[in-house]
């Protein structure tokens, strides 16, 4: 059976990844993108992840540029501007596609396991979240709209 931790991605830093790195720990994956409306998001996500990574949340964000071309610049430019606008320390991975022919393969798989609004499998937007176990297995998805601090009370619950 697959899980999260048979796929790898290419980190912010351009090194391969395996996400088997975060074997164990309860994982909050989200396409991001630093010139939307939804970025402020950024705080939250921080903040979720400073306070739950000791007790094994982490959250993995994912740069893309496929809605309205709000993710703009290339990997330096999106650590820098995580950096120093929002202190980003949870994991940042290269910029991928989530949507379409070029589909990150992470991406393939997390669609057909939590599927959004009446069963469509694809992305709508920048910050649409999902959430995995412990064991690697996708147990929800969340909408762009659905803030870190709702996530938390969902965290909470299991």
């Amino acid at each position: 059976m697959t899980t999260v931790y048979d796929f790898n991605a290419r980190d912010i830093d351009g090194n391969e990844r395996s996400l088997g790195e975060w074997r164990g720990k309860t994982l909050l994956i989200v396409n991001v993108a630093s010139k939307c409306g939804f970025t402020p998001q950024y705080e939250g996500l921080e903040a979720l992840w400073r306070k739950h990574g000791d007790a094994g949340v982490t959250v993995l964000g994912f740069p893309c540029d496929q809605f309205g071309h709000q993710e703009p610049g290339d990997e330096a430019q999106i650590k820098q501007f995580c950096s120093t606008t929002y202190d980003v320390t949870f994991p940042m991975f290269a910029k991928i596609d989530v949507n379409g022919e070029k589909t990150h393969p992470l991406y393939q798989w997390m669609k057909k396991q939590a599927k959004g609004l009446l069963g469509s499998e694809s992305i709508k937007w920048n910050f649409t979240k999902f959430l995995v176990d412990a064991e690697g297995n996708v147990v929800k998805r969340f909408a762009p709209n659905d803030t870190p601090e709702k996530i938390e009370k969902e965290l909470s619950k299991r």
